[in-house]
């Protein structure tokens, strides 16, 4: 008895109402997965893969599909003769169509689609540049140096050996492209890929400029501004047009590519638009209140302590953080912890003094003095001695 066929909406995984997009990629995952040539020897592979390939011929065929939705498998049985996988006929599909599209990588790379042989834009180059965390706050203007290609001003870009020209390139003539076909399982599949000898420009040059040894470029080192706007932060890079690798066959520079990488800073630290930071204050400060002097990012300010004040309470200095990227007169915030710090080296008109602070605002040098004597008994019980070998 023959296997009974699996329902080819549930082979690919996709819905009946699937678009013809849904079902190429959902054929493209499959195919993908069990193409031979990345299973070798497993036949439970081929087997699937062939399953899918049958299925995606029949749904993305609109007639086909059709009528695969009106009569299923039957109608495909008897009248097309099983010369296909699985008794489906592939004699009347564009087998090259559905590989070249899909498995040109496996192929020897490159896809049906044409090979784009017109003006395209040069590549981005990308370099970096160090500044300071303030020069990150406020912006700067910064010279970098480095190397850039240019038009050859001998070949003006061609390659070539003044008073020759570029010659067709007689592999693929002219189109940048070749056409080759590959053995599959269905047949012979014709893909397309880069010309190998003139890597797609379509012209080979015999006689090559000796300025530019045929390259139609010349290097040199160049130096240039950066315009580093204010509020930027580390990681961020600023874009300067045209500024890249020369176009191909006449199309436009690519664009330079700086990222900014921001050195710490001794005081201040960042989070987006915040800074952050502690500053010092005495006992007497945060006792009494009064001024204390703090740095920010735009200098030192004074600022009124309370009395009282705790260490690591944190205040908030509104307007003194980094400069939005978009509009550089919106601010963020500074926030400043302070932390009280306790006087060390203190002589002994100091210690006397604070000896009777203590005592009048709650004598807590003396608060453990009623537990000596329970901690004398513990002593004499051996409760502090060490225990013997």
């Amino acid at each position: 008895m023959a296997e009974q066929k699996r329902d080819y909406y549930e082979v690919l995984g996709v819905d009946r109402g699937a678009d013809d997009a849904a079902i190429k990629k959902a054929y493209r995952q499959l195919a993908k997965k069990y193409h031979p040539d990345m299973n070798p020897g497993d036949k439970e592979a081929e087997k699937k893969f062939k399953e899918a390939s049958e299925a995606y011929a029949v749904l993305s065929d609109a007639d086909k599909r059709r009528q695969y939705d009106q009569f299923g498998h039957a109608a495909f049985e008897g009248g097309a003769g099983g010369a296909g996988a699985g008794g489906f006929d592939f004699s009347g599909m564009d087998m090259g169509d559905i590989f070249g599209d899909i498995f040109g990588d496996f192929f020897g790379g490159g896809s049906r689609r044409q090979a784009n042989n017109g003006p395209m834009k040069g590549a981005n180059i990308r370099t970096s540049v160090r500044i300071t965390f303030e020069e990150a706050v406020f912006g700067c203007e910064k010279e970098i140096e480095l190397v850039l290609k240019d038009e050859c001003e001998t070949c003006h870009g061609t390659g070539a050996k003044p008073g020759t020209s570029p010659e067709t390139c007689p592999k693929c003539g002219g189109k940048g492209k070749v056409v080759f076909s590959q053995q599959s399982l269905f047949g012979m599949v014709q893909n397309v890929q880069t010309c190998p000898d003139c890597g797609g420009k379509g012209k080979i040059v015999r006689d090559k400029c000796t300025n530019c040894r045929g390259t139609g470029y010349v290097s040199s080192k160049k130096k240039i501004k950066v315009s580093i706007p204010a509020g930027i932060d580390h990681g961020q890079s600023v874009r300067i047009r045209d500024k890249g690798e020369p176009g191909i066959n006449g199309g436009p520079r690519g664009d330079l590519l700086v990222e900014v990488v921001v050195s710490r800073h001794p005081v201040f630290q960042r989070q987006d638009m915040n800074i952050y930071s502690t500053a010092p204050i005495s006992f007497a400060q945060a006792a009494l209140g009064g001024e204390a002097r703090i740095s920010t990012i735009d200098g030192d300010i004074i600022y009124e302590v309370k009395p009282g004040t705790q260490t690591d309470t944190r205040i908030r200095l509104k307007g003194k953080g980094v400069p939005s990227l978009r509009n550089k007169n919106i601010r963020g915030d500074h926030y400043v912890t302070l932390v009280v710090q306790v006087p060390t080296g203190l002589n002994a008109e100091a210690k006397e003094a604070l000896r009777a602070f203590d005592a009048v605002s709650g004598n807590s040098l003396k608060s453990g003095s009623g537990s000596e004597e329970k901690t004398s008994r513990h002593k004499k019980k051996g409760f502090f001695n060490k225990d013997k070998e």
